[in-house]
């Protein structure tokens, strides 16, 4: 699915350029769980964003499902992302006045998505993240487990081929932070792709790989099934 080739990041200012990403190499096969560790400012985050076609890299090849997306242009990477590719992030990015229906629906008014499809789906992704009864809740009244279901639903409700979770366990305690992996496990198990950065050791042995980063290279990568 995810083909990247000497991958190349750069930020620059007036009086330093900092390397991002060190001609990074690496797969992601369709239906693979891969974790991506290393310490902060190793480019993880950086990857995530390339991955997710909200950012370019400044050099090398990056091939999603077969095909070069480099060179497109916004309005495509922004086709490419709406139909294939959902976000979880560790501060969940919901939208304070939006319900958690409207929340979760907003992926599919951006796909055009009919309005009476559009509350089928949303209800059904509701059901399975078990938060249907908080449907009409704002977000500043859900618990942070609550939350992030929310934002996994959210994720899910155009079914991407591809997840890519940025700390997605972060904010949360222990036991919610099982529950959101454990969600994340059944995805993956339904077929989808899942991509995910984290800090915890913990939520790694989740996935089937873990490819640890340094100074935008990667430097090991263990299969744990």
């Amino acid at each position: 699915m995810i083909q990247i080739k000497d991958l190349e990041k750069f930020y620059k200012t007036e009086e330093v350029q900092t390397i991002a990403l060190n001609k990074l190499s690496f797969e992601v096969k369709e239906g693979e769980f891969v974790t991506i560790m290393g310490p902060s400012g190793c480019g993880k985050s950086t990857l995530l964003n390339i991955l997710g076609l909200l950012d370019d890299p400044d050099g090398g090849s990056f091939i999603f499902n077969g095909t070069e997306v480099n060179n497109y242009n916004e309005r495509k990477r922004s086709e490419l992302r709406k139909h294939n590719i959902g976000f979880v992030f560790q501060s969940f990015n919901l939208i304070d006045e939006l319900t958690v229906f409207e929340n979760v629906e907003l992926p599919l008014l951006y796909t055009g998505v009919k309005r009476t499809q559009r509350k089928k789906k949303v209800e059904e992704v509701l059901e399975k993240m078990q938060i249907m009864h908080r449907k009409n809740h704002f977000p500043q009244q859900l618990s942070g487990g609550q939350q992030q279901r929310v934002a996994v639903a959210r994720a899910v409700v155009n079914n991407p081929k591809l997840i890519l979770a940025d700390e997605p366990t972060g904010n949360l305690d222990s036991i919610n932070g099982n529950q959101v992996m454990d969600l994340l496990i059944d995805l993956n198990e339904a077929g989808t792709t899942i991509v995910m950065v984290t800090h915890s050791e913990h939520d790694a042995k989740y996935s089937h790989r873990i490819v640890r980063m340094l100074d935008g290279q990667k430097v090991t990568e263990n299969v744990l099934i």
